[in-house]
């Protein structure tokens, strides 16, 4: 009885400490975070009937510097913990990137084929790197297992545990799926990390106008299946770049010109 009382006294303390935390409800650590990342990307890149690679190191490469520049933001709170390494998914009918917890971001060159210009693909891996940062995928999660995954942690019952969440859950990485909620986060914060680099803030504006204007279309499925668009989404980001009296882009902090002659190294 004791034994039983001091385990729920424990129970509700580790309950409300992770509750309080900054970054929300998230009984995973960063370090799981990466461990767990880094299991996906072994079995994604295992995969290559449903997740074909591009071994194009230019191309990797440009999205990569991108990436690097981005979280050189003094916004970045896991810079130096997560990975934030960039991998190629070499499918043009697919119009997506995702990240996966711990900082590996995948993106299709559907999506890099769809956009144009380099400052609307910095604002959607600006976006990626927000859902990293706010560690929303293991938020879900966390909320997914609960009290039980909690009890075996009071216990001493998760011997494997990462391993084995990240077996279950690759299966059509279905916690991929953000709530409304996480994409207004990962806008905002997207945004922010924009302010410090030399691509307009603003730039996902233009995602989400291109991505109204092809609703409907096949191609466009998997991304709304992760990132919802409502117009709120689009109405906030409006209203920041107002507030903010951004002066409108050019080429200067749009840079069309280099991201179509990158376009030409597409296959």
């Amino acid at each position: 009885m004791v034994i039983r009382i001091f385990l729920s006294i424990l129970l509700i303390f580790l309950s409300a400490f992770f509750f309080g935390c900054e970054d929300g409800v998230n009984i995973f650590t960063p370090s799981d975070d990466v461990q767990l990342g880094l299991q996906l990307h072994n079995e994604i890149v295992g995969n290559p009937k449903e997740y074909p690679v591009l071994n194009n190191q230019q191309v990797t490469n440009y999205v990569q510097d991108i990436v690097n520049a981005i979280i050189l933001s003094p916004k970045i709170k896991y810079r130096s913990t997560f990975k934030y390494q960039v991998t190629i998914i070499n499918n043009d009918e697919i119009v997506n990137a995702f990240a996966t917890p711990g900082g590996f971001i995948y993106v299709y060159t559907g999506l890099l084929k769809f956009l144009d210009n380099e400052a609307t693909l910095a604002g959607v891996l600006a976006h990626e790197i927000a859902h990293c940062e706010r560690r929303h995928a293991t938020q879900r999660m966390t909320k997914a297992y609960g009290v039980s995954f909690l009890l075996d942690i009071v216990l001493g019952k998760n011997p494997g545990k990462t391993e084995e969440i990240a077996a279950n859950l690759l299966v059509g990485l279905a916690f991929l799926k953000n709530s409304r909620d996480d994409e207004y986060e990962a806008d905002e914060w997207a945004y922010e990390y924009l302010k410090s680099t030399q691509w307009y803030p603003g730039a996902l504006i233009f995602f989400f106008d291109k991505v109204k204007k092809n609703e409907g279309s096949s191609f466009l499925e998997v991304l709304l299946s992760t990132h919802p668009l409502s117009q709120d989404r689009i109405d906030r980001l409006n209203k920041k770049i107002k507030d903010d009296n951004l002066p409108p882009p050019n080429e200067g902090n749009l840079f069309q010109d280099r991201y179509q002659n990158f376009k030409r190294l597409l296959p």
